[in-house]
């Protein structure tokens, strides 16, 4: 019997235990240590941005950003429906009102010519999506939000290594918010960060998430603040994974090229980036012919021991959001999308397989 094919596995095989067992052996095991500072600078040599800040997970990083930036009750954030439900729920838990956006049919993210649509006197943040590697049009997003006075989070959870025109997303609004879960392009097990150009902005990020005390005097704590601090072992990980991210992101996209070529004949659609992005590829994700019993064709796929994954179902069909809004290409999006086997340890005959997988389903 063929082994199986997960949908995700991370790649551990450089430092990433050598520099564990040094946090063990150091005794720093929790959110003081070396490993700290150096896996926020590896973050800020690669997105470029002037302040990186770890903290504990994805989520709590979009909490953070919009804590930091005054979110709160009677405020409106505009926010994609198409995403993971995390960049919703850390609206909500500000007090916030998420306000759904219809995505582009083209590349699956933010249209920015719903904005002038939704914006009112009360939005305070715009939270574009840089879902599975793509990038979203930043610059027209940036152009409303400047022109209204409305600041902007990127969630940049899945598209660390994704570049605009030659600049890193996340870099481009007030905060960029990363996830580093383990099946992230660099994983550090849980963990997250934000990212931020302006230094007071970072300040305030630094000391909200470590419950709010004085960066210069231990134990006076000055403004509210939360435990969203990252551990020295997570960081550790997150390290040996920078170490290795060139190398990663080149076998990401040559992956996903050849699932594009192997698969250019099918009536399949994948996701189109705007014109001017190095994607990051983080997961190959395709949408399947409309009629396709997209259950069916998953419990085909894993019959032949290949583990698939549905995209995100929209926020605003969730039961805690639900209004009764129709967001037509958003929700069939949502219903026709996949994500294939996409991590950098995946061979060219396990693809292949993949790819005969697929074939196979959708002639059934």
């Amino acid at each position: 019997m063929q082994s199986l094919i997960p949908a995700y596995r991370p790649d551990l095989s450089g430092n990433e235990r050598a520099y564990v067992l040094d946090c063990i052996d150091s005794s720093w095991i929790s959110s003081l240590g070396a490993y700290i500072a150096r896996f926020e600078a590896a973050l800020a040599a690669t997105t470029g941005a002037p302040h990186a800040v770890s903290v504990c997970n994805g989520t709590v990083a979009l909490h953070l950003a919009l804590h930091c930036l005054g979110v709160g009750p009677g405020d409106e954030v505009i926010v994609p429906s198409f995403t993971y439900i995390a960049s919703v729920n850390a609206i909500a838990l500000t007090g916030a009102t998420p306000v759904f956006a219809e995505c582009r049919e083209s590349d699956w993210l933010l249209d920015p010519a719903e904005l002038e649509r939704l914006a009112t006197p009360r939005t305070k943040v715009i939270l574009p999506v840089h879902l599975y590697g793509a990038a979203c049009d930043m610059p027209a997003i940036m152009a409303f939000a400047q022109q209204r006075g409305i600041a902007v989070v990127e969630d940049t959870a899945e598209a660390l290594g994704c570049t605009l025109h030659g600049r890193h997303v996340g870099t481009f609004g007030d905060i960029g918010t990363f996830s580093f879960f383990g099946n992230k392009t660099v994983t550090t097990g849980e963990g997250g960060a934000v990212i931020a150009n302006d230094e007071a902005l970072a300040a305030r990020l630094r000391q909200a998430k470590g419950q709010g005390q004085s960066l210069t005097r231990r134990y006076w704590h000055e403004v509210m603040g939360f435990n969203y601090r990252m551990t020295n072992i997570a960081a550790a990980i997150g390290v040996a994974q920078f170490e290795r991210l060139p190398e990663i992101l080149a076998r990401k996209r040559a992956l996903a090229l050849r699932y594009r070529q192997a698969l250019a004949g099918l009536p399949v659609t994948f996701q189109r980036p705007i014109e001017g992005v190095s994607g990051s590829d983080w997961l190959v994700s395709l949408l399947l012919p409309r009629g396709t019993d997209r259950d069916r064709l998953m419990a085909d796929m894993a019959a032949q021991q290949v583990e698939t994954r549905p995209v995100f179902h929209c926020a605003h069909q969730m039961p805690m959001y639900a209004t009764g809004l129709y967001l037509p290409r958003s929700e069939d999006i949502a219903a026709r999308g996949i994500s294939l086997p996409s991590f950098p340890g995946l061979t060219d005959r396990e693809l292949d397989r993949v790819v005969a997988a697929l074939i196979q389903a959708l002639a059934s």
